[in-house]
């Protein structure tokens, strides 16, 4: 029970530390190409802001879980989001592309607590139906922030520099601070005695699980489709078609509202659809949304907007059945399983972020082989997985 926060507190509470990762990356997106220009440097090297943060926020949630089961959850949230802000603030203050690098690798490192925490703490507290709907209700409210992010980021623009970005990303992670102090502990720490790398060898023994390994692998794919978008989207929007960064937003927003609707659609048809056929229907979609990219949005900022849409939608909403099918096969350690889950999809969305980076002469075109490759990929393996290890994956 958290009396201090209260049922509305503790969900919304819980959303702000889920949707770490896009308000960390979509409320400076509007302003990569200035800062791009203001370094002199090229378009990769200013996106290793976003593809070296995921990286390290992979790395660092696969140590900040194992540590919540050990040590308690609310103890390293105080810890990794003290890191997170004193990175913030450094970033603001930086004076070259490599100190941006280093001190986004800072808030990375810290914040990799909040979504291995927050989807730990969900598991703690929810058990079956109500664990599902509560995970795609935090979805769906961490999915209004790239709505709102890319939009407040370049309305601050029109105001303040891309310094003063960073330090409302640091004013954030005083807000989550506070929350973490009034937040009760929902899992009682082991204490135990043995050497910390032992403690880490847990999720060896997640990984020997089959059915949760191949459910980790196939679901975390999916963040390559979402990543793969928001690294370009401003390159995409404001360098290939030529908007605006104001008009950028709202594009961006425009597609941000599939990942908002998807959760809440999943909630209405949860009752009536198997979980499985749900996410089968998902790749199909994100499959014919990168053949409509194809087909109609190579050249259109209008329909390229239209076609993403599709693929926006199925990655989203399949994220709710899939973290509720992954933490099904693995009913203890939920800071060691949360944590391979939320690494798993940033180390996969990082590989698409490096991929259309690669590709940034026709990177609308690599956007809709994206959609396209990941959702072949993904209902083949998913569909094969299910066969090959029937009564071992559970339902």
């Amino acid at each position: 029970m958290q009396s201090r926060l209260g049922d509305k507190g503790f969900i919304i509470f819980l959303a702000l530390l889920s949707a770490f990762v896009p308000l960390s990356t979509d409320l400076y997106l509007p302003a990569l190409p200035d800062m791009t220009t203001f370094f002199n440097v090229s378009e990769f090297t200013m996106n290793l802001t976003l593809i070296l943060f995921f990286i390290f926020y992979s790395v660092a949630t696969i140590i900040w879980g194992p540590l919540s089961d050990r040590y308690g959850r609310r103890p390293m949230l105080l810890v990794g989001l003290t890191i997170y802000m004193i990175g913030s603030i450094l970033c603001g203050i930086a004076n070259n592309a490599w100190e941006i690098i280093f001190f986004r690798i800072l808030q990375a490192i810290g914040g990799g607590v909040a979504t291995t925490v927050a989807t730990a703490v969900i598991k703690d507290v929810f058990q079956g139906r109500k664990q599902e709907t509560t995970l795609a209700i935090v979805q769906s409210m961490v999915v209004i922030s790239p709505a709102v992010a890319p939009v407040l980021g370049s309305l601050l623009l029109t105001f303040i520099s891309w310094r003063g970005i960073f330090f409302a990303q640091a004013l954030l992670g005083v807000i989550c601070i506070g929350g973490a102090i009034i937040f009760q502990e929902t899992h009682q720490p082991t204490h135990d005695k043995s050497n910390i790398f032992r403690i880490f060898g847990r999720l060896a023994v997640l990984l020997e699980n089959p059915g949760f390994t191949a459910l980790l692998l196939n679901f975390s794919a999916v963040s390559i489709i979402s990543l793969s978008f928001i690294s370009s989207s401003s390159y995409i929007f404001q360098n290939e078609f030529h908007l605006s960064s104001q008009v950028f937003s709202y594009f961006f927003s425009f597609n941000a509202l599939g990942m908002l609707i998807a959760p809440l659609l999943y909630i209405k048809v949860s009752k009536y659809v198997d979980r499985f056929k749900f996410i089968y229907g998902c790749y199909i979609i994100s499959i014919i949304g990168g053949v409509l990219i194809i087909l109609f949005g190579l050249h259109d900022p209008y329909l390229f907007a239209i076609t993403e849409f599709p693929a926006t939608l199925a990655s989203s909403g399949s994220r709710p059945p899939a973290t509720y099918l992954v933490l099904k096969q693995q009913e203890n350690d939920n800071g060691a399983a949360s944590s391979l889950y939320s690494a798993g999809g940033t180390i996969m969305g990082s590989l698409g972020m490096v991929f259309v980076s690669v590709c940034a002469k026709f990177p609308v075109l690599a956007i809709a082989l994206v959609d396209i490759v990941v959702g072949v990929v993904c209902l083949i393996t998913l569909i094969w997985s299910m066969k090959a290890l029937k009564g071992k994956i559970k339902v």
